[in-house]
């Protein structure tokens, strides 16, 4: 197969008198682990052309497509040499990569092809940096690899619904930043936003409306796969939430079965929270926690599927352990590996599942104790939803004001106590969507805070330093600007 994938200019417009220090691999965001640079200034080649003999065809349209921005065009060779070299080295870890940038070509060796996506990553910046804040380019050599092996973002689509080009959009921009994992809290008290064909009342009443009363909206099974697809060719795993036994009025307005007296409840467009209740004494409710999450396991190409748990303020603690306890077995008996809220380990939670803490210390050393793997998500520093301060036009401050300093400066590893930090398998960053209705909504309030979260998920702590790291993130948000993405300015 031949396609096209151009060329680029990288001109030289700063004298070789700049400062090595001042190499635009400072300003990589993830902070990349080892680096090493000449101090000349060198000129790279017009024309590019790509040898890869092991590399999918399908990597390179997408690496190709990340760089049309900049101009840059990329044409495949079927042998011989070329300029730009993309390796393959199994020996190193699959996220792993390095990349070595000379006078006379690009080589990038990753462990997968998920590695040299991410050193694509690395490389995409530099490039901002040298084209767009004119920097001097010179030679480099750096590896890097992640800390966690889920770096993860999570998007609201039920308080109010974002459809597929929306969500592609979201998959683009923070691809950049080497997340792997996209959540999509899918069904809520204010609507249900997945099909799932042995319940077609699911969407076609409780998706029919969000927060304020406007129109909503769901994914069908087919845009589901479609953005399966292109999360994939992003190395981006989908994480599907149905979240229950509480936060699921959309379904107990779809079907009145599901209620315990009966009787259908109204469909929800408030923002109020821990009010409904799937009924733990009737056997419909767990043909449909089967029916759900069997259709969904059929529709979804990752290991995950969350659960919810949280927040069901309304259940009994025995009828909260009855649910639960169907749902993670039922998840675990289709082979996937359950997610829940960290109030899941009340239930009978173990070594098969994941707690993601998201407020309570206490619920996350329980599921600790019990061998669970953890994700972190605390409100206070991750949820991108909390406003910036107390100006910002959209968001909540329930869980307190989160600037971007406060979003970045902390770590993961001791929030918790008795928590061992080899039970961490990552982070991740929730957007809630209450106060959002658009893309560009929940740009503002993702960035400039998500590049640090996803910096917290790749890098250890010894490499991070909040007044290193600021100087770097002005930088960024110069981009964003270029890139046409709505973004919060402020970083005090």
């Amino acid at each position: 197969m031949k396609y096209s994938i151009s060329l680029f200019s990288l001109l030289l417009i700063i004298s070789c008198a700049t400062p090595v220090e001042e190499l635009n691999t400072s300003v990589v965001i993830p902070e990349i682990a080892n680096t090493s640079s000449g101090e000349d200034e060198i000129s790279l080649a017009k024309e590019w052309v790509t040898v890869a003999p092991d590399i999918s065809d399908r990597l390179l349209e997408t690496l190709a497509s990340q760089v049309t921005e900049l101009g840059i065009e990329i044409s495949k060779k079927e042998e011989g040499s070329g300029n730009l070299i993309l390796n393959l080295d199994d020996t190193l870890d699959a996220e792993s990569y390095r990349l070595g940038v000379s006078e006379e070509h690009i080589e990038i060796t990753g462990g997968s092809e998920a590695g040299v996506f991410y050193a694509w990553q690395t490389l995409r910046q530099l490039l901002y940096n040298h084209l767009w804040s004119e920097e001097t380019w010179r030679a480099v050599d750096l590896s890097d690899t992640a800390k966690y092996i889920y770096r993860g973002y999570m998007l609201d689509v039920s308080r109010h619904f974002f459809n597929v080009e929306t969500i592609k959009s979201v998959i683009d921009q923070i691809s950049l930043y080497k997340i792997n994992h996209l959540h999509l809290h899918l069904s809520d008290d204010q609507g249900w936003r997945i099909e799932i064909k042995s319940w077609p009342e699911l969407t076609t009443t409780g998706g029919a409306t969000e927060v304020g009363g406007s129109e909503g909206g769901y994914l069908t099974q087919e845009d589901y796969k479609e953005l399966q697809r292109y999360a994939q060719e992003r190395f981006i795993t989908i994480v599907p939430e149905i979240d229950i036994p509480g936060h699921t009025n959309a379904a107990l307005a779809s079907y009145a079965e599901l209620n315990c007296d009966g009787k259908a409840t109204e469909l929800y467009t408030g923002i109020e929270v821990g009010f409904s209740t799937l009924c733990a004494e009737k056997e419909v409710t767990y043909t449909f926690l089967s029916d759900v999450f069997t259709e969904l396991a059929e529709l979804t190409e990752g290991p995950y599927l969350h659960i919810g748990g949280d927040e069901s303020h309304v259940t009994s603690d025995e009828d909260y352990v009855k649910i639960v306890d169907f749902a993670l077995e039922k998840v675990i008996a289709l082979g996937k590996t359950p997610i829940g809220w960290d109030e899941i380990a009340n239930a009978n939670l173990d070594e098969r599942g994941i707690s993601q803490y998201w407020a309570s210390s206490e619920n996350t050393s329980l599921a600790a104790s019990k061998k669970a793997s953890v994700i972190i998500s605390p409100a206070a520093h991750a949820y991108l939803d909390m406003q910036y301060d107390s100006l910002t036009p959209l968001g909540l401050h329930w869980a307190g004001y989160l600037p971007v300093k406060k979003s970045y400066d902390w770590n993961p590893e001791t929030l918790v106590e008795e928590l061992d930090p080899e039970q961490i398998i990552g982070i991740e960053a929730p957007l809630w969507s209450e106060t959002l209705e658009n893309l560009q909504d929940i740009e503002y309030m993702t960035f400039p805070r998500l590049p640090g979260l996803a910096e917290i998920a790749w890098s250890t702590k010894d490499r991070r330093s909040w007044e290193a790291y600021k100087q770097i993130l002005e930088r960024h948000i110069e981009w964003f600007e270029k890139k046409g993405i709505n973004t919060y300015k402020s970083l005090e």
